[in-house]
């Protein structure tokens, strides 16, 4: 079974965060800080199980970094677990709206976390 991920935030420190946990529990992890970077990795990788998706980023934010996912034939079909301080229920949908598979909220619950990758594997 293939547990890779990669991470797309622009904070290092929640990458750091996620990161360790992530390793910790036999996750190969990769990461990025741009959208612009995630979607080369992808498109070179094939290896990826899902992508945990910063929603609020500088340049291409998360909202439309999914829609460009969705939207490429040849990575449209990988989960995103968008991950977002944004916590009301509205934001949720809007995740959703945009092409993500699934949403969890910071500071992050890495038991949800967990559950919520481990529907895609």
């Amino acid at each position: 079974m293939n547990k890779k991920i990669l991470i797309v935030d622009d904070d290092p420190r929640n990458i750091f965060a996620l990161k360790l946990t992530l390793k910790a529990r036999g996750y190969a992890v990769e990461t990025c800080t741009m959208a612009q970077e995630a979607f080369a990795i992808l498109k070179s990788d094939h290896q990826f199980s899902v992508v945990l998706m910063d929603m609020m980023m500088p340049g291409i934010d998360g909202y439309e970094a999914v829609r460009i996912i969705r939207s490429t034939p040849e990575i449209k079909n990988i989960p995103v677990i968008a991950v977002t301080a944004q916590a009301m229920p509205e934001d949720r949908q809007k995740c959703i709206e945009a092409g993500a598979d699934d949403y969890v909220s910071k500071p992050i619950d890495v038991d949800l976390l967990i559950t919520a990758i481990e529907k895609f594997l």
